[in-house]
């Protein structure tokens, strides 16, 4: 191969890897009844997605484009609030940056949190599921585009976890206790190492589920419910852009059957 073919090639590897030919494609479409701001957050050494935080009218959507093998999060956070200073405030989902965008910090609980890592192996698939370890705040659905006539798993959490959530995990919108925006996580409403398994319950033998995380893997069966809970909750896929819907149903019984099949076969 002569200077000019190499020259030629590496351009064009170049360009392919710059116009976001060999990106992943995150759609994050907005289905509540009210403005969203979703936020991102990438993990290790991965590199900061174009945004970190941005919100979406009813019915908006943003595509957002992530490079080979990134790995992180997105969540979304409700209620904003801006005080006399200008600093950003959240009722859930906030990062404590003050700003709409979140520029390397991550949630608070609870959220409901879609994790990605793409490439994350020798055969370049993507591993990816909903978690609510750091409880729950939103209903959301993550569908993955594969090539055509690929299937892969749909994953999420569709219900109104919220409307069930035991006393002692609700989290109120203010001091009237009247509005619940959030079910948080045991580990966040205790601290204790039982609930948050570390400590001297840092295994799956010292740390098995409990009753509150049953209770979060009974209403969602495809989302993460606690730290050791990975049989199935982690879901795979090769080279599919997502669209990641948040309130993707207005009722549970809807929901439910959005994940009665566990994949979605791509024409």
């Amino acid at each position: 191969m002569d200077e000019l073919t190499l020259t030629f090639s590496f351009l064009l590897i170049l360009y392919l890897s710059v116009s976001g030919i060999n990106s992943t494609t995150f759609t994050v479409v907005n289905k509540c009844n009210f403005t969203l701001w979703p936020a991102s957050l990438s993990i290790g050494a991965a590199p900061a997605l174009s945004t970190t935080g941005f919100s979406l009218l009813t019915d908006e959507s943003m595509a957002i484009n992530a490079p080979t093998a990134w790995s992180g999060r997105f969540w979304g956070r409700t209620d904003c609030k801006e005080d006399s200073t200008g600093k950003f405030s959240w009722s859930t989902g906030d990062c404590g940056s003050g700003k709409v965008s979140c520029s390397g910090s991550g949630s608070m609980p609870p959220t409901t949190l879609i994790e990605f890592t793409l490439a994350g192996d020798r055969q370049s698939n993507d591993f990816y599921d909903v978690s609510l370890v750091d409880g729950y705040n939103l209903p959301l659905l993550v569908v993955p585009r594969g090539p055509s006539g690929t299937s892969c798993p749909s994953v999420g959490c569709v219900v109104d976890v919220n409307g069930e959530c035991p006393a002692e995990l609700m989290v109120y919108s203010d001091n009237q206790r009247v509005n619940v925006v959030g079910c948080t996580s045991s580990c966040a409403a205790f601290n204790s190492s039982q609930f948050c398994c570390d400590g001297d319950h840092n295994t799956p033998e010292t740390c098995p589920p409990t009753n509150y995380s049953q209770f979060f893997k009974t209403a969602c069966p495809r989302a993460y419910s606690y730290a050791y809970d990975d049989k199935d909750s982690t879901s795979i896929c090769s080279s599919a852009d997502y669209t990641i819907t948040f309130c993707p149903v207005s009722n549970s019984r809807t929901g439910s059957s959005l994940l009665a099949t566990n994949s979605i076969l791509v024409q």
